[in-house]
């Protein structure tokens, strides 16, 4: 057994649930007994923060942190309370479209004059604001598409190569330097901001921090593969559009061309990528598995309700 000598540090906790993941992983204590993330707020700093660390295992892990951990029963044990406590909220809250084709056509309606995050940015953005988007985001970017790939497991057919197809975009068709995360990195450094992997985990909300959680959730779990279908779907479908305004903010605020460049390119790739999901991915799904329907609908509305929290919280803190 041995340390991990490379990746982030542990984060600084946020309450029991967060703090005693953290010691355990250190080796300094035991952890909370499961019983106590039914207490939990099901979308706060602790419970997310300590689902997110319990994740982060299962990616890069942390610097001095056992890799054994990542299959340690006691911390499964709690992790799996922790996630049934968000999973039980958010099929509670996120309701929206249970029909899967209603579901659907609601990603397809741009409004003429909307009021979310890109728009705002678009308008009014400054230099400032897109610093904090970029921190926030950068939970996810910097591993973009990882917590996808755990479903190709889980398709077959249709299904499974159209996911492969746009994963092998997402992670660069082969080259290094066109590797999302990479270019994400270098959107980072136009805005001056520090592009070291787990960097910001200090000062990501519980809402970006859900967000990512909710991938790594439906990703890691095959009784899910439907539900992280549908996330990707909301993803990929709303995302040329909404990458077209950041790329007008990027340019707009002078902010550097791989700023720029990061959402340009994601305005090409995602409205190809947008017909293979719905095509092929989800068409295929269904052809196999029919009954997956109502699952791909609510990874939709979930992805949905989640996003516009964390639109809600950061829009509230630039408008104060």
């Amino acid at each position: 057994m041995f340390d991990q000598r490379t990746g982030p540090s542990l984060p600084r906790t946020r309450g029991v649930l967060s703090a005693g993941v953290v010691r355990y992983l250190r080796g300094e204590g035991t952890l909370p007994d499961p019983g106590a993330a039914l207490d939990a707020d099901p979308y706060g700093d602790d419970l997310h923060l300590a689902l997110y660390v319990c994740y982060e295992l299962h990616y890069q892990g942390f610097a001095g942190v056992r890799p054994e951990l990542e299959w340690d029963p006691a911390l499964l044990a709690l992790r799996g309370a922790l996630e049934d406590r968000f999973l039980t909220a958010l099929r509670r809250d996120a309701t929206g479209e249970a029909d899967l084709d209603e579901a659907l056509a609601g990603l397809l309606v741009e409004p003429v004059h909307g009021t979310g995050l890109s728009w705002f940015l678009q308008d009014r953005g400054e230099l400032r604001h897109l610093r904090d988007y970029a921190v926030q985001r950068s939970l996810y970017h910097l591993k973009e598409a990882d917590p996808h790939a755990w479903v190709l497991p889980r398709l077959r057919g249709r299904a499974k190569a159209g996911m492969a197809a746009i994963e092998y975009d997402e992670f660069g068709a082969g080259r290094a330097d066109r590797v999302h995360a990479q270019l994400f990195a270098d959107l980072m450094t136009d805005l001056g901001l520090d592009t070291t992997y787990g960097r910001y985990l200090d000062e990501g909300h519980a809402e970006m921090l859900a967000l990512v959680n909710q991938m790594s959730l439906f990703g890691l779990h095959r009784r899910l593969r439907g539900a992280l279908v549908g996330h990707f779907a909301a993803v990929e479908i709303t995302s040329s559009p909404a990458s077209r305004r950041l790329a007008h903010a990027m340019e707009r605020t002078g902010a550097g061309r791989a700023a720029e460049f990061f959402y340009t390119e994601h305005v090409e790739a995602d409205a190809v990528h947008e017909q293979v999901v719905r095509r092929e991915v989800i068409g295929g799904l269904l052809d196999d598995e029919p009954h997956l329907a109502a699952d791909i609908a609510f990874g939709i509305t979930a992805t949905s309700w989640l996003e516009d929290r964390l639109g809600d919280r950061l829009l509230a803190a630039w408008q104060d």
